[in-house]
């Protein structure tokens, strides 16, 4: 059994920068890419990140590009997502994922964290 925790978010005003980890239990996720989506009430979930197992590969939702920045600690099973440059548009409940393939689809992800809010005050 694989969990997936995410930190604690909050709130932040815009231009504010936040942290975000998402540690992983039950067993080591060995070759598993992570990664981030988020989704505000009534609209789809939306991938914002995701870092290979190596973390020599990442990709990002052009939204968050040059602001976001994904990395992992493998001896920890931590993912972090390091949110710089907020906007209030960036307000929405995280989560983070693994998969075993390196993809930006949300239905190829198989382990997912509870999620944790994160919103940007404007």
């Amino acid at each position: 059994q694989v969990q997936l925790v995410e930190s604690e978010g909050g709130w932040v005003q815009a231009g504010g920068s936040l942290r975000l980890s998402c540690a992983a239990s039950g067993r080591t996720l060995s070759g598993y890419t992570m990664a981030w989506f988020h989704q505000t009430p009534g609209k789809e979930r939306e991938f914002v990140a995701a870092i290979s197992w190596s973390g020599d590969s990442t990709m990002y939702a052009n939204s968050v590009k040059g602001r976001f920045t994904i990395s992992r600690d493998n001896a920890k099973n931590t993912v972090y997502l390091q949110m710089n440059s907020l906007k209030p548009e960036d307000t929405a409940v995280y989560r983070c994922a693994a998969a075993t393939t390196y993809t930006d689809l949300p239905y190829l992800y198989e382990y997912w964290g509870q999620g944790t809010q994160v919103t940007v005050s404007s």
